[in-house]
This record gives C-alpha cells, structure tokens and sequence, in this order.
C-alpha cells in the first residue's frame, strides 16, 4: 500500500476518474434511481449482496446504546430511552480494499443532535475557521442580535445563551446583520441570512493544515470537541478525532476529485452524512474504475488500507431527498423542547430541505491516542 509521505496532494486524478465525475454531475434523480451501477447503501440486503459487496461484521447495537443515550442526555436514572439501536452492518467493497461502508448507522434523534450541537456551538466559537474568514471579518452573534431578530420576526426574545461564554447561533441572529469585507473593493458584504442559505461552504473543527505555507500551525490547535470525539470514537475506535471539516451543500454543489493526504499518518478518514443524498464517488485500487454509493442521512463511510488514498469526490447532490424528519431542521426538533426551538428558529424552518451536510473526521497525527 501507497504511504502518505509519498503521494503528491496535488497530483491530477486519472482520467477515469475526471471523466466518471462528469458523467454523474448531470445525473437527474429519475436517472440515479435507475442506474444499476449506483450502491445504495440502505437498499442493501445483508442476505442478498451485490457480487462486489460482502459483510465485514456488526456493529453492536448493545454498544451503541448507551454512548447515544448519553449523547442525548437519556442516560440518566428514571430518564426515558429515545432509541432501541439495532445492530448496525458494516459492507465492504472488492474492489476498493479497506473502505467501510455503513448504512443508517446514526439514528435520527442522533443525527439531530450532533445537527444542533455543530451548527448553534462549534460554528459559534471564533477558533473554528470557515471559508468565510479569508475574505471576511468574520463578527459573531450577540444576544442583542438576537433580540432583534425576534422583534422583526414578532417572537419572543430567546434568553442569553451564557453556557461557557459562547456566543449564540447564528441562526438566532439578526438575518439582515452584515459581514463586512477585509476588502471592500473586492468582495461585498454579506448578511448573516445570505451567509446561511448559501455562502457557508465550510467550517472547521480542531487542528488544520495551512495550505497557503504547506504546513500544519505552531500554535496549539482548538481543541476537537471531545462530546462529538466521544461519539466517533465508539464506533471508529482506530481513529482518533483531532480534525474536522463540515461541509455544507445546497444542489448544484460538487466537491471535486481529490485524495486526503495531507496529514502526518495514515490512520482512517471518517465520513458522516446528513440531509439530501449525496453521490459519493471513489476509484477503485487499480485507478482504472470508480464505484458510485449513494450516501443517504445518516450513512458513514470509513478509507483505511488502500482505500485511504483513493481518489474521491461528490458529483451530485440529490434535491429533494432529505428526510421527511429532518426537513425542518433548526424550525423543529425531536423531544419536549421541540415547541421552544420551533419558535427560536421559526425562520429557518426547512433550512435542512435543500442542504446535505458531511462530517470529515481525520486524525492528523502519529501520537497515541488519549
């Protein structure tokens, strides 16, 4: 297997790869849901497998349950289970060697969870970095802001969010409050609805690479958040969660063909998936091929072995695919809560509708796990 000190990050993808993008770029949904050579990965019927697909082994629904339930916050005595988690399978790919392919494995009052806690915590801390702050003077909501915006949309004001000093989410804010340009002759400025439905392409989480200098940072990275580490650890335990980028797509979206292989080891890239469907493309360990999964929510994906540099990308987002539960995200939510976060977030409702959100979790480097 290839080692990552020896693979170019920029080197250009084969052409059966450019051309198998192209290809599935203009795919419609009537096409996708016709097109035998698309796995999907909750169609899949463990006692009937495609040839190129086998059964690697379980995950337990024993040992999920309770790092759910404390991620929840259902663990507690005389507390109400939310879930009955099943065993989870876990597929694997002949001809992508080390790549995990794993159906429904978050459950959908999981899913919401992780929604709420990355979007109104971790895109509110200043120390998570966006594709907005290249250009940007990136300034964060304030319960001011807030306020505002409950008067303008005539519902009651949310209390202040004073939960270790972090600032309230941006989805409380004001949607008309701007985000003015580090250069006003270049780039215009933008407002906090505008940056929501559109211009949020990415946020980081932990420590990152610099791809300006080609090098990781001397300061001391943000720490990963260790709840969200706590959750990936139990069902990746050979990675170790130091880094994250969250991606957020609306259709018409693509992410191009690339390899991961910037870090300082090899150990396995962590993929989750939220919202609309997405194509995931990925080559095969020849490099003349390419396997098409459809990623619905919920869905995760684990590169290891040969897999872990393969070329991959996303071609398509699949409107109108994004669960009839997870619809209203942030407008509404799963629990006795739901009817408080409706109306904090009643402009939003529906937001979820048109995106698809990935988690990319990778450990960054060679020192043993805590």
């Amino acid at each position: 297997m290839a080692q990552i000190k020896d693979l170019n990050a920029h080197e250009r993808p084969p052409e059966a790869v450019r051309q198998r993008y192209k290809q599935y770029q203009k795919s419609t949904l009537a096409d996708i849901n016709s097109d035998a050579g698309v796995l999907d990965l909750q169609a899949l019927d463990a006692n009937r497998l495609p040839e190129v697909v086998s059964l690697t082994h379980w995950i337990s629904g024993k040992d999920l349950q309770p790092v759910f339930d404390e991620f929840l916050g259902t663990s507690k005595d005389g507390a109400e289970r939310l879930l009955n988690v099943k065993d989870i399978p876990v597929f694997s790919h002949r001809s992508v060697t080390g790549l995990q392919i794993i159906p429904s494995l978050l459950p959908p009052a999981v899913q919401i969870e992780l929604l709420s806690r990355l979007f109104h915590r971790d895109l509110s801390n200043p120390r998570h970095k966006t594709n907005l702050h290249l250009h940007y003077d990136l300034t964060y909501p304030s319960a001011e802001d807030a306020a505002a915006a409950a008067a303008a949309a005539a519902t009651p004001t949310p209390e202040p969010n004073v939960v270790d000093s972090q600032p309230l989410s941006f989805f409380e804010d004001d949607p008309t409050r701007l985000i003015h340009p580090k250069d006003p002759s270049v780039h215009k400025p933008l407002s906090v609805q505008s940056i929501l439905t559109k211009k949020l392409r990415w946020v980081t989480l932990g420590g990152q690479y610099d791809w300006t200098a080609k090098v990781y940072p001397a300061e001391r990275p943000p720490e990963f958040p260790p709840d969200i580490a706590k959750l990936l650890h139990t069902m990746f335990p050979e990675t170790e969660a130091q880094a994250a980028i969250l991606n957020v797509y609306s259709p018409g979206d693509t992410l191009s063909p690339h390899r991961d292989v910037s870090e300082e080891c090899d150990a396995g890239l962590i993929s989750i998936s939220f919202g609309c469907d997405g194509l995931f493309l990925i080559s095969h360990d020849d490099g003349a091929g390419c396997e098409i999964i459809r990623l619905r929510s919920g869905d995760a994906v684990y590169m290891d072995g040969t897999s872990r540099f393969a070329w991959h990308a996303v071609p398509k987002i699949v409107p109108s695919t994004c669960p009839t539960w997870l619809v209203d995200w942030p407008g509404a939510a799963e629990g006795s809560d739901a009817a408080t976060i409706s109306a904090k977030y009643e402009m939003w409702k529906g937001w979820m509708a048109g995106k698809r959100i990935n988690l990319n979790v990778r450990q960054m480097s060679l020192e043993e796990p805590r």
